[in-house]
């Protein structure tokens, strides 16, 4: 089972990013306070869950957690400021959207922007190790996967209700055949290098 806390007696806010690698769409954070010595037998970081488990351990969290927010960032931010800038941005409108300021940030990753006046600790693959950083991980995956099927409808050929904008074989097969769409970003490399060119 995952620990529940980084420092005993502090208020801690796990925080995660959804869709980093993606080619379309934007990143979605999740900043999630859970009550001390939370305890849940299932949740893991949401890679390691199918579909089914990470909406079961969404309702869980949304229903546990002493607070959690979650936040978007569009892909004409990110191709503005870039994706990793994107990323802690993303994580910091999570941060400052909470009722309940918490003492410490638990950061998944080993970078992150200093937040202007709560500490961070930044945790190597946080997600497997600690429940807040999990949970926010959830939080944000679960609703990242929602925008895209929502958006599907409007580019069904790109079949981002599977593949969630990630750069999968039927999602580069359509922008060959169709071009980029208006929520593709246009700072990744949507094709390989030497197709890329032809797309502009």
């Amino acid at each position: 089972m995952l620990k529940s806390y980084f420092k005993k007696g502090v208020v801690e806010a796990g925080c995660d990013e959804a869709g980093r690698g993606c080619l379309a769409g934007p990143v979605f954070a999740a900043s999630v306070i859970l009550p001390p010595n939370y305890k849940n037998k299932i949740l893991d970081d949401s890679k390691k869950l199918n579909e089914k488990k990470r909406l079961l351990l969404r309702e869980q969290i949304m229903q546990d957690a002493i607070d959690y927010k979650i936040a978007m960032v569009d892909h004409l931010e990110i191709d503005e400021i870039n994706i990793l800038n994107a990323s802690f941005l993303g994580m910091h409108r999570a941060v400052e959207q909470l009722q309940t300021k918490p003492e410490l940030l638990l950061i998944d990753g080993n970078r992150f922007k200093k937040h202007a006046t709560i500490p961070h600790e930044c945790v190597i693959k946080g997600d497997g190790k600690f429940m807040s950083i999990a949970a926010a991980s959830i939080l944000a995956k679960t609703s990242r996967d929602e925008f895209m099927e929502k958006i599907h409808g409007e580019f069904p050929a790109y079949s981002w209700n599977i593949n969630k904008g990630y750069p999968t074989k039927a999602h580069r097969d359509a922008i060959r055949e169709f071009g980029p769409t208006s929520y593709h970003r246009m700072s990744f490399t949507l094709l390989p290098l030497g197709e890329q060119l032809s797309l502009f």
